[in-house]
C-alpha cells in the first residue's frame, strides 16, 4: 500500500514509522528538499484514522464528517514501492504528538536532516523547505497545515546551525521566525475567538486552527524536555493552550455582553433583557459547541466543559453583581426565576446539553445564602403586593355597594366580582412563586393564607358597616345575598388550597366566613321573624283549641319569604331554609313553654299531643319540600307530644332520656315548662323526671343546639 507522509513525518496525521531504506542522501542541516511540482494531498478524518493516524494523535469525535486536513500547497511524499517499514527495533513507534516530534528531530544526526526523496517522472528529486515569504503567504491564505510544519522545521533549524552563523544572523533569522509565529498566532486565535460563528459554516478552518495549537503544545513539550543552547533566545514554551483558554473566556464574555444580538418583541426592563440575552446566548452557543465544535478537538481539551464553565462563570458573576443592588419587585422575581427555574430546567436539562452540563457539574448561578436572601425579599414583596391589591379590591367593592344599582346576576344568582378578584390575586401570587421553585410556592401559600384571613376580617367589618348605614338601600337584600354568595367561593378556595399543616389557619378562615354568612342570614330573615311573631302568638291566645288556620298562615308567610332567597347559591339557599326550619320548630316549642295551658285530664293532654304531632308533620313536610335537609329537627315536636301524652311516670322518664340524648342542650327549665302542661303530674314525680337530665347530659355541638337559644321565663 502506498502511504502518504508529511515532510517531517511528525504530523498527528502522518505515518508512524518510515524505513531508513526509503531515505536517500544527507542534505544540508535544516534544509530538507521538496518537490515543487508535487500534487496536493487530501486526507479525510476517516482515512487517516484507519491508515495513518497514530494512537495518541488528535482525533475528531464525529467520524462520519470529513475534513481536508492539508492545504492545497502541502506537498505529497510517496514511499518507494520497494521500500518497507523498518523494524520496531530500528525505529521505535512513538506515541503522542510530543514523542512524534521528538522522534522526527532525532533524525538530525550531527546537525544533518535526512530528507525523504520523491519520484517524479522516474527521477528522484529532493524536497526543499518553504522560504519565510512562502510560509507567510501560506499563513495569510489560512493554509495552516503545511505552514505549521515548515515553520516548526524553520524554528528547529535555528537550533542545529548555531556554529555556522553569527549572533546578528541568528537574531535576524529568529526575528523572522517570530514574525511568522505572530501572524500564525493572530490567525489561529482570531479563528478560535469566532468559533461559535465559524464552526457550523467552516469547520475545516477551525479544525486547522485547533491542529496548530496541538502542534505548538507538542513542540513546547519537546522544548521542556531539552535544554536549548544559551545562545538561543527562545520564545518557548509558547503556552498556546493557556492562550486558547483565555481566548475562549474572552470570546464567551464578548458574546454574553453583546445584548444587541438579542431582540424581543416584549417591552422588557434592562435587567430582564440582560437575563434573557445571557440565558439564550449560553443555550444556543453551547448547542453549537456540542454539535459542531466538540468533534474538532482532542478529548484532552475537554472543550464542552471548558465552554460550559466559561458561560456559567460569566452568567453567575453578572447575576451576583446584579443581586447586590436594591432590586425592584419585578427584577427580584426575574432573577429568582432564572436562577431557580429557567437556568436549571431550560438550559441544564436541555436534551442536547444535559449530558455535557451534568458532567461539568456547574451548580447554581448564585450561592445558597444569596438565594435565601432573595427569596425572603421576594416573599415580603409578594405578600405586600397581594395585600395592596386585596385592599384596593375591597375598596372598589364597598363603593359599588353604595350605588343605587342591583347587583349583577349570574345564572340567576346575585353575583359580585370581589371573590373572583381576591382569589385570582392570591392564586397568581402562589403560581408565580411555584414557578420559581415549588418550595417557595409552599412558603408563599402560608403567608398569603394569613393575608386572606386579614382581608376577610376587613371584609366582615365593611359589610357590618354597610348593614348598619344602608338599610334603606333600594337593593339592600340583593347586596347582602351577593356577599353571602362570595363566602361560598372563598370557602371552596380555602378548602382546595390548604393542607393539613394549615388546619389552624384554615379553621379561622372558615369560622370567619360562617360568621359573615350567619350575619347575612340574620339580616335576610329579620323581616320573616317579625312577621311570624304575632302569628305564633295566636297559638297560645287560642289555648291551642283552634289553630289549624294559624299553622297555615305561618307556612304561607314563610313560603312568601323563602322565594326571595332563590338568588342564593344552592348550598347557601339550603343553609337559610334549614335556619328557617329550626326557627319554626323553636318558635313552636317556645309557645308550648309559655305556661299558658295546664291540662288536668289525660284526655285533654292526648288531644294536645295529637295536635302537636299533626303540626310537626306539617312543618316537616313543608320544610323538606322547600329544600331543608335538617332531619335532626324532625323528632323534637313528636317527642314532646309523646311526653305530654304519656301518663306513666317511668314511661315519661324513658321518653325524656331519649329526648335529652337527641337534644343535649335541653335544660331542666325547658323540661319543667313542658311538664307544666301535665297538670295532673305530682310535684315529686316532676322532680324525679327532671333528675333524668342529670345523667343524660352530654356535650352539645352547634348542629344539635335546639333548646339553648330558647329563653324560659
Amino acid at each position: 500500500m502506498i502511504k502518504m507522509m508529511s515532510i517531517f513525518n511528525n504530523s498527528p496525521f502522518g505515518t508512524d514509522k518510515i524505513s531508513d531504506h526509503c531515505v536517500t542522501g544527507d542534505k544540508s542541516p535544516g534544509k530538507p528538499s521538496i518537490s515543487s511540482e508535487s500534487e496536493p494531498d487530501t486526507v479525510s478524518i476517516e482515512s487517516t484514522a484507519e491508515e495513518m493516524q497514530p494512537k495518541d494523535q488528535m482525533k475528531t469525535e464525529s467520524p462520519g464528517q470529513d475534513y481536508d486536513l492539508r492545504d492545497s500547497h502541502v506537498p505529497s511524499t510517496e514511499a518507494n514501492g520497494n521500500c518497507s517499514h523498518s523494524s520496531d527495533k530500528d525505529s521505535p513507534k512513538k506515541k503522542g504528538i510530543r514523542k512524534k516530534l521528538k522522534y522526527v528531530f532525532s533524525n538530525f544526526p550531527g546537525g544533518k536532516k535526512k530528507v525523504n526523496p520523491i519520484e517524479k517522472n522516474g527521477a528522484v528529486t529532493e524536497n526543499k523547505p518553504l522560504t519565510v515569504e512562502q510560509i507567510k503567504k501560506h499563513l495569510e491564505g489560512d493554509q495552516f497545515f503545511s505552514a505549521i510544519q515548515h515553520l516548526i522545521a524553520l524554528e528547529r533549524a535555528l537550533y542545529t546551525s548555531l556554529d555556522d552563523k553569527s549572533d546578528e544572523e541568528m537574531s535576524q533569522e529568529q526575528s523572522k521566525v517570530e514574525s511568522l509565529y505572530e501572524i500564525l498566532k493572530n490567525k489561529v486565535f482570531g479563528i478560535i475567538k469566532n468559533s461559535i460563528a465559524l464552526a457550523p459554516a467552516n469547520p475545516k478552518l477551525l479544525f486547522h486552527a485547533v491542529y496548530a495549537i496541538v502542534e505548538q503544545e507538542a513542540e513546547d513539550e519537546k522544548y521542556n524536555s531539552e535544554k536549548p543552547p544559551d545562545k538561543i533566545v527562545s520564545h518557548r514554551p509558547r503556552k498556546w493552550r493557556e492562550i486558547w483558554m483565555d481566548t475562549v473566556k474572552q470570546s464567551v464574555a464578548d458574546r454574553m455582553k453583546d445584548t444587541e444580538r438579542t431582540s424581543s418583541s416584549e417591552n422588557l426592563s434592562a435587567a430582564a433583557l440582560c437575563f434573557l440575552h445571557m440565558g439564550r446566548t449560553m443555550k444556543e452557543d453551547m448547542i453549537i459547541v456540542v454539535e459542531h465544535i466538540k468533534q474538532l478537538y482532542p478529548a484532552q481539551f475537554n472543550v464542552c466543559r471548558t465552554y460550559a464553565e466559561c458561560y456559567h462563570h460569566y452568567f453567575s458573576s453578572e447575576l451576583q453583581l446584579i443581586a447586590e443592588f436594591d432590586l425592584g419587585d419585578k427584577d427580584t422575581y426575574l432573577l429568582l426565576t432564572w436562577v431557580q427555574n429557567l437556568y436549571p430546567n431550560d438550559i441544564q436539562r436541555n436534551s442536547i446539553l444535559v449530558k455535557e452540563l451534568d458532567e461539568a457539574k456547574l451548580g447554581s448561578l448564585l450561592p445558597p445564602k444569596m438565594i435565601k436572601q432573595l427569596e425572603a425579599k421576594y416573599l415580603c414583596n409578594e405578600a405586600a403586593s397581594v395585600k395592596n391589591w386585596l385592599a384596593k379590591s375591597l375598596e372598589m367593592e364597598v363603593k359599588r355597594w353604595t350605588e343605587e344599582k342591583e347587583p349583577e346576576k349570574l345564572d340567576g344568582r346575585f353575583h359580585s366580582e370581589l371573590a373572583i378578584d381576591v382569589i385570582q390575586t392570591i392564586h397568581g401570587g402562589q403560581k408565580r412563586a411555584a414557578e420559581i421553585a415549588s418550595e417557595l410556592g409552599k412558603e408563599l401559600s402560608v403567608v398569603l393564607l394569613v393575608e386572606l384571613m386579614t382581608f376577610l376580617k376587613s371584609y366582615k367589618k365593611a359589610l357590618e358597616e354597610f348593614k348598619e348605614k344602608n338599610k334603606q338601600h333600594s337593593y339592600f337584600k340583593a347586596v347582602i345575598i351577593a356577599n353571602i354568595n362570595n363566602c361560598m367561593s372563598f370557602r371552596d378556595h380555602t378548602k382546595k388550597t390548604t393542607t393539613s399543616a394549615q388546619d389552624s389557619m384554615r379553621g379561622k378562615i372558615l369560622t370567619t366566613l360562617r360568621e359573615i354568612e350567619n350575619s347575612g342570614y340574620d339580616v335576610l330573615l329579620q323581616a320573616l321573624v317579625l312577621e311570624l311573631k304575632p302569628i305564633f302568638r295566636k297559638l297560645t291566645q287560642n289555648k291551642w283549641l283552634s289553630c289549624s288556620e294559624t299553622m297555615n298562615e305561618i307556612l304561607q308567610a314563610t313560603s312568601n319569604h323563602i322565594s326571595e332567597f332563590k338568588t342564593l347559591h344552592d348550598p347557601l339557599y339550603q343553609d337559610i331554609v334549614e335556619k328557617i326550619h329550626g326557627h319554626l320548630v323553636r318558635e313552636y316549642i317556645v309557645r308550648l313553654m309559655k305556661k299558658k295551658v295546664s291540662l288536668k285530664t289525660p284526655e285533654l293532654q292526648q288531644n294536645l299531643s295529637k295536635l302537636i304531632s299533626a303540626h310537626a308533620s306539617l312543618l316537616q313536610n313543608f320544610c323538606k319540600e322547600k329544600g331543608s335537609k335538617a332531619m335532626w329537627l324532625d323528632s323534637a315536636l313528636p317527642q314532646l307530644a309523646e311526653i305530654i301524652r304519656l301518663q306513666d311516670s317511668s314511661a315519661i322518664k324513658i321518653e325524656v332520656a331519649t329526648l335529652a340524648n337527641k337534644y343535649p342542650d335541653i335544660s331542666k327549665k325547658h323540661l319543667a315548662a313542658i311538664l307544666y302542661i301535665k297538670g295532673n303530674l305530682p310535684s315529686n314525680e316532676v322532680k324525679s323526671i327532671l333528675s333524668i337530665l342529670d345523667v343524660s347530659a352530654k356535650p352539645t355541638t352547634s348542629n344539635e343546639a335546639l333548646f339553648s337559644a330558647m329563653r324560659v321565663s
